[in-house]
């Protein structure tokens, strides 16, 4: 088995993951492998692992005793994660059990962690001819490696056809579906992509796909372990043979390395911009503090886009999932077309912060375009919200809350099953106005009085159905044959239940005030008693 040692390790994952607390002999310690530990599992013996200690709080006798386990079974390193507690005594015990203790970024799932430690581990003793070693995360010197040593100019996506780095050796042929991939960072949409995809990213054998428009190509995909990082693409002009798809192969297991690195680099600044804008739609008066952050003029105007899941039925955690992988999403796409920004995940809703409209697209397209691709991607409803385009960043709270309520808009009024449902405050500012004045009047007590609240009462008493007739036809602007059909009942079932609570409860809808009084009560009453 080949043995890295630690410092290994540091140097290439850089200073994000891992960080060290203390080592008997430096950084200069043998790691063979890595493993995830369980804590109601009897650890096994693995010599010169590192251990990650799952679930175990530094400050707990358990930190200690799984030292003294860890040491006796041969490992050499202990992962924590401190959470803000301190690591003082165990940093102590692990000197003295000549244990190597290094903590882990909070932030980062494990798996994530072992799958990156893993990589460094597989990558010990390769190197990638032609062109040196480039440093782990720089994805385009990976890709002129790769295209050196291949022989074809050379593209790394990840698993949503992003484009993230491009090989640049001259005298290498191309075709139009590169110049347009690289131009976008995004691969062309093809009716065949899906099928394609599919068909790469289900195997690690390098592929060969013929391009009737353009140049074949040589695509392998690239994994840590069993999760998917991305893909390479190789343009084939003819030249490629059986030694560049071994090449490519071998490439592959380099560049898992590379994309994990990258990302968790990513992943650490989208974390930290997401945090700035947090702290900007909460806290208006930190403008002058979080712009710099978000290297943006505090005079700059903006919008605030929304995205949120809407979610299914008893299914609250593959909701929080996908609104996750929505954040992700929502993400790639606007840090592409707007720059890196600002796109946090917000109980529940992914704000995004749109500093200046792209170029050729509105906001409403822009918005609208996401909403789509995220539908396609997570198969799950989509609702998309634009608030007003403000300016300053000291009034991006106040976009923010026409998003808000531009998405509660969204929800009380039916959607097709198949396309996302997406608006701007400018479309939806009557519905969205009565909406608030609905809420403020809820706490008012003369809405719980009068004719509105009568009709609800007697309607509970009696099982009648007067409230709800009323107010779908009040909503339909007094069409019998509307009201009908969204009642699903007859014309004349609803035209004589109008006419008989006019009669039970001795009002006319003739009065105009009487008229729109009724209309806000019920209006009120049903939305906070369907909440």
């Amino acid at each position: 088995m080949t043995v890295s040692v630690l410092r290994q390790i540091l140097e290439a994952l850089g200073p994000a993951p891992l960080h060290l607390l203390t080592a008997q002999d430096g950084a200069d310690v043998p790691v063979s492998g890595a493993l995830i530990h369980e804590p109601r599992a009897p650890l096994p013996p693995m010599r010169n692992a590192m251990l990650f200690a799952v679930g175990v709080r530094p400050t707990s006798v358990e930190a200690g005793e799984l030292l003294g386990q860890a040491a006796l079974a041969g490992y050499t390193c202990l992962v924590i994660k401190r959470y803000g507690e301190s690591a003082g005594q165990l940093v102590a015990t692990a000197s003295e059990t000549g244990i190597s203790l290094l903590a882990a970024d909070e932030d980062m799932a494990w798996h994530h962690l072992d799958a990156l430690v893993s990589s460094v581990l597989a990558e010990t003793g390769r190197t990638v001819h032609g062109a040196g070693a480039p440093a782990v995360g720089d994805l385009f010197a990976l890709a002129n490696a790769i295209a050196a040593m291949v022989g074809g100019a050379t593209t790394i996506e990840d698993p949503r056809q992003r484009i993230l780095a491009y090989s640049t050796l001259p005298d290498q042929p191309i075709d139009e579906d590169r110049r347009q991939g690289i131009l976008g960072l995004q691969v062309p949409e093809l009716p065949a992509n899906g099928a394609l995809y599919r068909e790469v990213h289900g195997t690690t054998l390098v592929q060969r796909f013929t391009d009737p428009s353009g140049l074949p190509r040589l695509a392998v995909s690239v994994h840590a372990g069993s999760e998917l990082l991305g893909s390479i693409w190789v343009v084939d002009a003819g030249t490629l043979d059986h030694d560049a798809v071994q090449a490519l192969s071998q490439a592959a297991a380099t560049a898992a390395l590379h994309l994990l690195a990258a990302r968790t680099a990513a992943d650490v600044a989208r974390r930290q911009r997401a945090d700035v804008l947090r702290r900007l739609l909460a806290d208006p008066a930190a403008v002058n503090i979080v712009a710099p952050q978000l290297s943006l003029n505090p005079d700059v105007s903006v919008a605030v886009a929304a995205f949120v899941v809407v979610p299914r039925d008893g299914d609250g955690i593959a909701t929080a999932q996908a609104a996750t992988r929505l954040a992700d999403l929502v993400s790639v796409y606007v840090e592409a077309h707007y720059g890196r920004h600002g796109c946090a995940l917000i109980e529940g809703t992914v704000y995004a912060l749109l500093p200046t409209g792209p170029a050729g697209q509105s906001y409403h397209d822009f918005v609208a375009n996401i909403a789509r691709r995220a539908m396609l991607a997570l198969r799950i409803p989509i609702h998309a919200a634009l608030g007003s385009h403000v300016a300053g960043l000291h009034l991006a709270a106040r976009s923010r809350q026409d998003a808000d309520v531009v998405l509660k808009v969204l929800a009380e009024r039916p959607a097709e099953p198949d396309m996302p449902s997406v608006a701007t405050i400018d479309e939806v500012r009557a519905s969205a106005t009565l909406l608030e004045l609905t809420e403020d009047l809820a706490g008012n007590p003369r809405m719980m009085q009068g004719l509105g609240p009568a009709i609800r009462v007697y309607d509970r008493e009696h099982a009648t159905a007067y409230a709800r007739t009323l107010l779908t036809y009040l909503d339909a602007n007094s069409d019998i044959a509307a009201a009908s059909r969204r009642l699903n009942v007859h014309p004349n079932t609803c035209r004589y239940r109008i006419t008989r609570a006019e009669e039970i409860f001795r009002f006319s809808l003739a009065d105009q005030d009487e008229r729109l009084l009724l209309w806000i009560q019920l209006r009120v009453s049903d939305r906070f008693t369907t909440q």
